[in-house]
């Protein structure tokens, strides 16, 4: 590394952290105001609001506006360089573009490797705690699955729940069923269905079927404690963003379950999955895109960039939204929803460095 270099990554780091920190403050006054009401009215402590709220909310808004606040810091202090005539005698002294490049490149890496292990790893254990808060003191992260609830709760097992209330832990009209071959050997029915802590489910008003080919015998009761395999109270109500808690391997196995059980949420796992690969590169090519963009000298200077800057930004946000509701309600890939606005990015990158200045 030379010195162009290390003055380059200063000024990047250095920018980004002056940004960021200042986009936090406004996001916490923001917070503040629009939460104090629900914090006075349940009487939350104000350690709690500081330790186990906003300490562990900071990372969470780094990590979702890193990749916009690198690209305006990029834009920020190398139209400021070009303004000065920087890059000009930088170039002039027979360092090439791509040359100049290398400590843009370096130092998003650098941050595209923070952002990596804040969404995958250090994240999720924080946000459990945040959501405690929020779940205490703001708002109910649980809801009710619904009407007419089905779940494969392991090969071959399936379950359905007329209505399930998550306060109480109980569910009216329940079915689980059993195949084996693809030939029912099994299946109860109960009028009522209610969950112990111990890990039983307790079944009222019960019939039980068992089917060996031709021979079946039934066999009634009024309730009966028992194990069900697979079955597990979160699966019958949902809980609102629980992704959030899980770290990247965590995902991975959760997305497995899902789809064993045929849910419906499977799509929003793997594009939250998908998302948190494809993030930290988005960070690599607007950073590319944020140096090419600003580094010639323009009559309108830093306001001209900054003003392009912005709008780059939000066409990337509204090829992302675009491409998320696509992969939700449509038929596109997860896998390609995510990765989409990168791939169209980073075409335009290798434009803009093609016609940069050399």
């Amino acid at each position: 590394m030379k010195i162009l270099d290390w003055y380059i990554l200063k000024k990047y780091i250095g920018t980004f952290v002056y940004a960021i920190s200042l986009l936090i403050v406004v996001v916490v006054i923001f917070d503040v105001s629009e939460n104090i009401e629900d914090f006075l009215k349940n009487d939350a402590p104000i350690k709690e609001i500081i330790v186990d709220y906003y300490i562990n909310f900071i990372p969470y808004f780094i990590n979702l506006f890193i990749y916009l606040f690198i690209f305006i810091s990029v834009i920020f202090f190398t139209s400021k360089m070009a303004g000065n005539t920087e890059i000009i005698a930088i170039l002039s002294s027979g360092i090439s573009f791509i040359r100049f490049l290398y400590p843009y490149l370096l130092g998003s890496i650098i941050v595209g490797i923070f952002s990596l292990y804040l969404g995958n790893f250090l994240i999720p254990k924080t946000n459990e705690k945040r959501r405690d808060f929020k779940q205490k003191y703001v708002e109910n992260l649980q809801k009710d699955a619904g009407r007419n609830i089905h779940v494969q709760t392991e090969k071959g097992v399936f379950v359905y729940v007329e209505s399930y209330n998550n306060k109480r832990h109980s569910g009216n009209r329940f079915t689980i069923e059993k195949f084996q071959n693809q030939e029912l050997i099994y299946k109860l029915i109960a009028d009522r269905i209610d969950y112990d802590s111990t890990g039983f489910w307790r079944i009222s008003n019960y019939t039980e079927r068992f089917i060996d080919g031709m021979n079946e015998y039934i066999v009634k009761g009024k309730t009966k404690d028992t194990l069900i395999p697979g079955l597990k109270p979160t699966d019958l109500y949902t809980v609102k963003h629980e992704h959030e808690i899980m770290n990247f391997w965590e995902l991975r196995e959760h997305i497995a379950e899902e789809k064993l059980k045929g849910s419906k949420k499977v799509t929003v796992f793997e594009l939250e999955m998908y998302k948190r690969i494809a993030s930290p590169v988005a960070i690599i090519i607007l950073t590319f895109i944020g140096a090419a963009l600003s580094s010639r000298k323009v009559r309108g200077g830093t306001g001209m960039h900054l003003g392009l800057g912005i709008a780059i930004t939000f066409s990337y946000i509204l090829f992302m939204q675009f491409s998320n509701v696509f992969a939700t309600f449509g038929n596109l890939s997860p896998v390609l929803a995510a990765w989409i606005p990168n791939i169209i990015y980073a075409v335009l990158c290798i434009y803009l460095i093609r016609t940069a200045p050399k």
